[in-house]
């Protein structure tokens, strides 16, 4: 298996911070590259139009994108319990990755919009609806982290990812302060191997 990644990115951390924890790791070649969201990687779009990471290839040759669809075949692959088959569970844990990857998603426009886009061209009203988006989500984060304990799902993990993006790319925020609950769960959540393995290399 294969993977088109970049070690930076949040949606690619989901994606190796589940083959870790489902035993796949050694099992994915990882293909550096060079998607960006203007000077698009050409190599990435022979496998995927979008030209995004993460970009999966399967030992059959079936290319898989994105994280969710990735994360349920390794999932599957590794008779994993990272998303429940079934039941009230599995609509809970589908509904808070969305929850999470909807945090990221809002934050990486916001870092788009600040690193991307000349100054002079920048709409702060955006940019704020966007951060608002991340506190929204984190307010509600707040209220499901007390019950978390030692989970390790899929909801979890991209939970995890999302506040180690948000470390990395907005150390300023301060999320924390606010979120007492979701800073506890974290300090431990963020200490398992596999979140370790994969910080962005500055982080």
């Amino acid at each position: 298996m294969k993977l088109y990644y970049s070690a930076t990115s949040p949606f690619v951390r989901k994606v190796m911070v589940a083959a870790i924890e489902l035993g796949l790791r050694e099992r994915i070649e990882l293909l550096p590259a060079k998607a960006h969201v203007i000077d698009r990687d050409r190599t990435i779009i022979e496998k995927n139009p979008l030209g995004q990471v993460p970009t999966f290839i399967t030992d059959d040759g079936t290319v898989l994108y994105d994280s969710r669809v990735i994360v349920e075949y390794l999932d599957v692959l590794g008779n994993g319990k990272l998303i429940p088959r079934n039941g009230a569970a599995r609509w809970s844990v589908l509904t808070e990755h969305s929850l999470a990857d909807g945090v990221l998603n809002a934050a990486l426009l916001t870092r788009y919009e600040g690193a991307l886009r000349p100054e002079e061209l920048r709409w702060r009203e955006w940019t704020a609806a966007q951060l608002d988006k991340v506190a929204c989500g984190l307010d509600a984060l707040e209220t499901r982290a007390a019950r978390f304990d030692e989970r390790v799902d899929l909801a979890t993990i991209a939970f995890g990812c999302a506040l180690g993006y948000l470390d990395f790319r907005f150390a300023t925020l301060g999320w924390r302060d606010m979120h007492p609950n979701a800073a506890a769960w974290f300090a431990r959540f963020g200490e398992r191997g596999s979140m370790v393995a994969t910080r962005p290399p500055s982080a």
